[in-house]
Protein backbone atom coordinates (compact mmCIF):
# COMPACT_ATOMS: atom_id res chain seq x y z
CA UNK A 1 0.00 0.00 0.00
CA UNK A 2 1.60 3.72 -0.89
CA UNK A 3 2.12 5.86 2.04
CA UNK A 4 0.60 9.03 0.96
CA UNK A 5 2.35 12.11 1.27
CA UNK A 6 1.45 15.48 2.84
CA UNK A 7 1.97 18.58 0.68
CA UNK A 8 1.00 21.71 1.87
CA UNK A 9 1.22 24.76 0.19
CA UNK A 10 1.54 28.36 1.50
CA UNK A 11 -0.72 31.14 -0.11
CA UNK A 12 -0.12 34.93 0.22
CA UNK A 13 -1.42 38.29 -1.21
CA UNK A 14 0.14 38.61 -4.52
CA UNK A 15 -0.08 35.30 -5.11
CA UNK A 16 1.07 34.27 -9.10
CA UNK A 17 -1.84 31.55 -9.51
CA UNK A 18 0.68 30.06 -12.43
CA UNK A 19 3.26 29.19 -9.40
CA UNK A 20 0.46 28.06 -6.83
CA UNK A 21 -1.16 25.68 -9.23
CA UNK A 22 2.20 23.94 -10.06
CA UNK A 23 2.17 21.61 -7.07
CA UNK A 24 -1.46 20.69 -7.33
CA UNK A 25 -0.85 19.77 -10.78
CA UNK A 26 2.66 17.72 -10.99
CA UNK A 27 2.16 16.14 -7.60
CA UNK A 28 -1.50 15.10 -8.55
CA UNK A 29 -0.34 13.09 -11.89
CA UNK A 30 1.41 10.51 -9.45
CA UNK A 31 -0.84 8.06 -8.81
CA UNK A 32 -2.07 9.03 -5.53
CA UNK A 33 1.04 9.17 -3.57
CA UNK A 34 0.63 12.76 -2.89
CA UNK A 35 -2.01 14.86 -1.04
CA UNK A 36 -1.73 18.67 -1.97
CA UNK A 37 -3.72 21.29 0.20
CA UNK A 38 -3.46 24.84 0.41
CA UNK A 39 -3.16 27.32 3.42
CA UNK A 40 -3.16 30.71 4.24
CA UNK A 41 -1.73 32.47 7.41
CA UNK A 42 -5.13 33.65 8.49
CA UNK A 43 -7.46 30.66 6.44
CA UNK A 44 -9.17 33.97 4.91
CA UNK A 45 -9.49 34.47 0.83
CA UNK A 46 -5.61 35.82 -0.53
CA UNK A 47 -5.19 38.59 -3.76
CA UNK A 48 -3.33 37.09 -6.71
CA UNK A 49 -1.53 39.21 -8.81
CA UNK A 50 -4.26 38.93 -11.66
CA UNK A 51 -7.73 39.90 -10.95
CA UNK A 52 -8.88 37.73 -8.67
CA UNK A 53 -8.59 36.37 -5.34
CA UNK A 54 -8.17 32.72 -4.30
CA UNK A 55 -10.45 31.23 -1.73
CA UNK A 56 -9.08 28.49 0.20
CA UNK A 57 -10.37 26.10 2.88
CA UNK A 58 -7.09 26.05 5.22
CA UNK A 59 -5.72 28.13 7.43
CA UNK A 60 -1.78 27.74 9.08
CA UNK A 61 -2.80 24.67 11.48
CA UNK A 62 -2.55 22.52 8.00
CA UNK A 63 1.31 23.10 8.20
CA UNK A 64 1.34 21.04 10.97
CA UNK A 65 0.46 18.09 9.30
CA UNK A 66 2.83 18.45 6.57
CA UNK A 67 4.98 15.82 5.29
CA UNK A 68 6.69 18.85 2.77
CA UNK A 69 5.76 22.73 3.33
CA UNK A 70 5.63 24.22 -0.26
CA UNK A 71 6.19 28.42 -0.28
CA UNK A 72 4.44 30.03 -3.05
CA UNK A 73 5.75 32.84 -5.08
CA UNK A 74 4.21 36.96 -4.61
CA UNK A 75 4.59 39.96 -6.17
CA UNK A 76 7.79 42.26 -5.45
CA UNK A 77 6.92 45.10 -7.67
CA UNK A 78 6.49 46.92 -4.21
CA UNK A 79 8.86 45.18 -1.69
CA UNK A 80 8.46 45.25 1.80
CA UNK A 81 10.84 43.02 4.14
CA UNK A 82 7.90 42.74 6.69
CA UNK A 83 5.75 40.59 4.07
CA UNK A 84 8.60 37.94 4.30
CA UNK A 85 8.89 38.33 8.26
CA UNK A 86 4.95 37.54 8.81
CA UNK A 87 5.02 34.50 6.18
CA UNK A 88 8.23 33.30 8.25
CA UNK A 89 6.20 33.65 11.59
CA UNK A 90 3.39 31.16 10.26
CA UNK A 91 6.63 28.52 10.02
CA UNK A 92 6.47 28.43 13.90
CA UNK A 93 3.47 25.54 12.99
CA UNK A 94 5.96 23.31 10.71
CA UNK A 95 7.26 20.09 12.73
CA UNK A 96 10.81 19.88 12.72
CA UNK A 97 12.31 17.34 10.26
CA UNK A 98 9.52 18.61 7.44
CA UNK A 99 11.14 19.18 3.93
CA UNK A 100 10.81 23.05 3.42
CA UNK A 101 10.36 23.94 -0.31
CA UNK A 102 10.23 27.96 -1.66
CA UNK A 103 9.37 28.51 -5.30
CA UNK A 104 10.98 31.88 -6.80
CA UNK A 105 10.31 34.22 -4.59
CA UNK A 106 9.44 31.90 -1.73
CA UNK A 107 12.85 32.09 -1.14
CA UNK A 108 12.89 35.30 0.72
CA UNK A 109 10.24 33.94 3.22
CA UNK A 110 12.33 31.06 4.41
CA UNK A 111 15.58 33.67 4.17
CA UNK A 112 13.85 35.95 6.69
CA UNK A 113 13.27 32.47 9.25
CA UNK A 114 17.00 31.90 8.98
CA UNK A 115 16.78 28.74 7.12
CA UNK A 116 18.87 29.53 4.35
CA UNK A 117 21.59 31.13 6.54
CA UNK A 118 25.32 30.03 5.58
CA UNK A 119 23.34 27.44 2.97
CA UNK A 120 23.32 27.74 -1.26
CA UNK A 121 20.17 29.10 -2.53
CA UNK A 122 18.10 30.27 -5.27
CA UNK A 123 15.23 32.63 -6.43
CA UNK A 124 14.17 34.30 -9.59
CA UNK A 125 17.02 35.95 -11.27
CA UNK A 126 15.25 39.41 -11.97
CA UNK A 127 14.97 39.43 -7.75
CA UNK A 128 18.58 38.79 -7.05
CA UNK A 129 19.50 42.00 -6.47
CA UNK A 130 17.19 42.46 -4.01
CA UNK A 131 17.48 39.44 -1.89
CA UNK A 132 21.07 39.69 -1.62
CA UNK A 133 20.59 43.33 0.10
CA UNK A 134 18.60 41.88 2.33
CA UNK A 135 20.09 38.46 3.05
CA UNK A 136 24.34 38.59 2.44
CA UNK A 137 24.27 35.64 4.61
CA UNK A 138 22.72 33.33 2.11
CA UNK A 139 24.99 31.76 -0.38
CA UNK A 140 22.64 32.74 -3.23
CA UNK A 141 23.23 30.89 -7.11
CA UNK A 142 21.19 32.74 -9.48
CA UNK A 143 22.29 30.24 -12.27
CA UNK A 144 20.14 27.58 -11.94
CA UNK A 145 16.47 25.76 -11.66
CA UNK A 146 16.78 24.84 -8.30
CA UNK A 147 18.78 23.56 -5.18
CA UNK A 148 18.72 20.91 -3.36
CA UNK A 149 20.22 21.18 0.51
CA UNK A 150 18.13 18.10 1.52
CA UNK A 151 15.45 19.07 4.02
CA UNK A 152 15.16 22.87 2.50
CA UNK A 153 14.99 23.32 -1.12
CA UNK A 154 14.42 26.46 -3.21
CA UNK A 155 13.88 27.22 -6.78
CA UNK A 156 14.23 29.60 -9.47
CA UNK A 157 10.94 31.88 -10.83
CA UNK A 158 7.85 30.19 -12.86
CA UNK A 159 8.24 26.96 -14.43
CA UNK A 160 11.30 26.07 -12.20
CA UNK A 161 8.57 24.82 -9.68
CA UNK A 162 7.80 22.37 -12.07
CA UNK A 163 11.25 21.16 -11.80
CA UNK A 164 12.08 21.35 -8.10
CA UNK A 165 8.53 19.54 -8.10
CA UNK A 166 9.70 16.48 -10.37
CA UNK A 167 12.70 16.55 -8.40
CA UNK A 168 11.20 15.48 -5.43
CA UNK A 169 8.69 13.09 -7.02
CA UNK A 170 12.10 11.89 -8.61
CA UNK A 171 13.84 12.21 -5.49
CA UNK A 172 10.80 9.77 -3.62
CA UNK A 173 10.11 7.59 -5.89
CA UNK A 174 12.41 7.22 -8.90
CA UNK A 175 12.83 8.24 -12.20
CA UNK A 176 10.21 5.63 -14.00
CA UNK A 177 7.81 7.28 -11.59
CA UNK A 178 8.91 10.89 -12.11
CA UNK A 179 9.22 10.38 -16.19
CA UNK A 180 5.67 9.13 -16.19
CA UNK A 181 4.19 12.16 -14.26
CA UNK A 182 6.31 14.82 -16.77
CA UNK A 183 4.65 13.02 -19.39
CA UNK A 184 1.04 13.32 -18.58
CA UNK A 185 1.69 17.51 -17.90
CA UNK A 186 3.49 17.32 -20.99
CA UNK A 187 7.11 18.75 -19.66
CA UNK A 188 10.72 17.23 -20.03
CA UNK A 189 11.85 15.29 -16.94
CA UNK A 190 14.98 17.53 -16.98
CA UNK A 191 15.75 20.60 -18.27
CA UNK A 192 19.05 21.46 -19.25
CA UNK A 193 21.37 24.01 -18.08
CA UNK A 194 20.16 26.09 -15.40
CA UNK A 195 17.92 30.12 -15.71
CA UNK A 196 21.65 31.29 -16.60
CA UNK A 197 20.07 30.75 -20.20
CA UNK A 198 17.14 33.36 -19.39
CA UNK A 199 19.21 36.14 -17.77
CA UNK A 200 18.83 38.89 -20.83
CA UNK A 201 21.50 37.01 -23.46
CA UNK A 202 21.16 37.81 -27.00
CA UNK A 203 18.79 36.64 -28.86
CA UNK A 204 20.03 34.72 -32.18
CA UNK A 205 19.28 35.14 -35.23
CA UNK A 206 16.10 32.82 -36.09
CA UNK A 207 17.93 32.18 -39.55
CA UNK A 208 20.98 30.83 -37.78
CA UNK A 209 21.64 27.39 -36.99
CA UNK A 210 21.30 26.25 -33.23
CA UNK A 211 23.17 23.51 -31.67
CA UNK A 212 19.62 21.13 -30.84
CA UNK A 213 20.80 18.63 -34.06
CA UNK A 214 24.20 18.50 -32.46
CA UNK A 215 22.79 17.55 -28.91
CA UNK A 216 20.44 14.93 -30.10
CA UNK A 217 22.87 13.11 -31.64
CA UNK A 218 25.35 13.31 -28.85
CA UNK A 219 22.46 11.82 -26.81
CA UNK A 220 22.32 9.00 -29.04
CA UNK A 221 26.03 8.10 -28.64
CA UNK A 222 26.92 8.42 -25.23
CA UNK A 223 28.58 5.34 -25.40
CA UNK A 224 31.32 7.48 -27.49
CA UNK A 225 34.36 9.26 -26.55
CA UNK A 226 32.40 12.15 -28.04
CA UNK A 227 34.85 15.43 -28.37
CA UNK A 228 34.15 19.49 -29.05
CA UNK A 229 35.29 18.86 -32.80
CA UNK A 230 32.63 15.99 -33.07
CA UNK A 231 29.71 18.11 -31.63
CA UNK A 232 30.63 21.35 -33.58
CA UNK A 233 31.02 18.63 -36.89
CA UNK A 234 27.42 17.77 -35.87
CA UNK A 235 26.21 21.66 -35.81
CA UNK A 236 28.34 22.35 -39.10
CA UNK A 237 30.14 25.51 -37.14
CA UNK A 238 33.53 26.38 -35.83
CA UNK A 239 34.45 25.51 -32.71
CA UNK A 240 34.70 29.20 -31.26
CA UNK A 241 30.97 29.74 -32.43
CA UNK A 242 29.46 25.99 -31.36
CA UNK A 243 31.03 26.74 -27.96
CA UNK A 244 29.85 29.67 -27.84
CA UNK A 245 25.54 29.50 -28.95
CA UNK A 246 26.06 25.90 -26.85
CA UNK A 247 26.37 28.38 -23.78
CA UNK A 248 23.74 30.96 -24.88
CA UNK A 249 21.07 28.28 -25.46
CA UNK A 250 21.54 25.42 -22.69
CA UNK A 251 23.30 27.85 -20.08
CA UNK A 252 26.53 24.99 -19.65
CA UNK A 253 29.42 24.56 -21.71
CA UNK A 254 29.99 21.37 -24.00
CA UNK A 255 32.00 19.37 -21.43
CA UNK A 256 29.61 20.27 -18.87
CA UNK A 257 26.39 19.40 -20.59
CA UNK A 258 28.13 16.06 -21.54
CA UNK A 259 29.12 15.31 -18.07
CA UNK A 260 25.37 15.69 -16.93
CA UNK A 261 23.78 13.43 -19.36
CA UNK A 262 26.20 10.79 -19.04
CA UNK A 263 25.42 10.83 -14.95
CA UNK A 264 21.77 10.95 -15.86
CA UNK A 265 22.03 8.16 -18.07
CA UNK A 266 23.62 5.95 -15.67
CA UNK A 267 21.32 7.16 -12.82
CA UNK A 268 18.13 6.07 -15.50
CA UNK A 269 20.10 2.21 -15.38
CA UNK A 270 21.46 2.42 -11.91
CA UNK A 271 17.50 2.67 -11.15
CA UNK A 272 16.08 0.19 -13.86
CA UNK A 273 18.68 -2.18 -14.45
CA UNK A 274 20.92 -4.79 -12.57
CA UNK A 275 23.89 -4.15 -14.71
CA UNK A 276 27.47 -4.26 -13.26
CA UNK A 277 28.77 -0.55 -12.80
CA UNK A 278 31.43 -1.24 -15.33
CA UNK A 279 29.29 -2.21 -17.82
CA UNK A 280 27.03 1.19 -17.37
CA UNK A 281 30.02 3.16 -17.51
CA UNK A 282 30.73 1.79 -20.50
CA UNK A 283 27.27 2.61 -21.67
CA UNK A 284 27.28 5.89 -21.00
CA UNK A 285 30.64 6.94 -21.95
CA UNK A 286 32.38 7.25 -19.00
CA UNK A 287 35.89 5.97 -18.98
CA UNK A 288 35.32 3.11 -16.55
CA UNK A 289 33.80 2.31 -12.99
CA UNK A 290 36.17 4.89 -11.12
CA UNK A 291 35.06 7.66 -13.56
CA UNK A 292 31.31 6.92 -13.07
CA UNK A 293 32.21 6.90 -9.19
CA UNK A 294 33.62 9.89 -9.33
CA UNK A 295 31.24 12.01 -11.31
CA UNK A 296 28.25 10.40 -9.57
CA UNK A 297 29.86 11.52 -6.36
CA UNK A 298 30.50 14.78 -7.22
CA UNK A 299 27.29 15.32 -8.90
CA UNK A 300 24.87 13.78 -6.03
CA UNK A 301 27.23 13.23 -3.27
CA UNK A 302 26.76 9.21 -3.10
CA UNK A 303 28.27 5.81 -4.82
CA UNK A 304 26.49 4.09 -7.69
CA UNK A 305 25.43 1.12 -4.85
CA UNK A 306 24.36 3.19 -2.17
CA UNK A 307 21.83 5.64 -4.85
CA UNK A 308 21.08 1.77 -6.34
CA UNK A 309 19.92 0.95 -2.90
CA UNK A 310 17.78 4.15 -2.73
CA UNK A 311 15.66 3.32 -5.28
CA UNK A 312 15.64 -0.39 -5.98
CA UNK A 313 16.04 -1.35 -2.13
CA UNK A 314 17.91 -4.58 -3.85
CA UNK A 315 20.36 -5.86 -2.06
CA UNK A 316 24.08 -7.56 -3.60
CA UNK A 317 23.21 -10.88 -4.31
CA UNK A 318 24.95 -11.67 -7.55
CA UNK A 319 28.85 -11.70 -8.09
CA UNK A 320 28.86 -8.62 -9.88
CA UNK A 321 26.59 -6.65 -7.52
CA UNK A 322 29.27 -8.02 -4.77
CA UNK A 323 32.10 -7.03 -6.85
CA UNK A 324 30.34 -3.44 -7.02
CA UNK A 325 30.14 -3.37 -3.31
CA UNK A 326 33.94 -3.85 -2.95
CA UNK A 327 34.87 -1.44 -5.18
CA UNK A 328 32.53 1.20 -3.62
CA UNK A 329 33.75 0.46 -0.26
CA UNK A 330 37.21 1.10 -1.77
CA UNK A 331 35.97 4.69 -3.33
CA UNK A 332 35.04 5.85 -0.27
CA UNK A 333 38.52 5.16 1.31
CA UNK A 334 40.78 8.68 1.38
CA UNK A 335 43.75 7.63 -1.26
CA UNK A 336 47.50 7.21 -0.11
Amino acid sequence: MIKVHRVVVLASHGVYPFDLGIPHRVFGAADGRYEVVTCTIDGHPVRTNADFSITVDHGPEALRTADTVIIAPFHTGNPSRQTSVDLAQVLAYVAPGTRIVSTCTGAFVLAAAGLLDGHRATTHWHATGLFREWYPQVELDPNVLFVDEGDVLTSAGAAAGIDVCLHLVRKDHGSEIANRVARTCVVPPWRDGGQAQYIEHPVPDATANDTSAARQWALQNLHKPLTLSDLAEQANMSLRTFARRFNEEVGLSPGRWLIQQRVDRARQLLESTDLPVDEIAGQVGFAGGTSLREHLHAAIGVTPLAYRRTFRGAPATSRAAAADARRDGQARRPRP
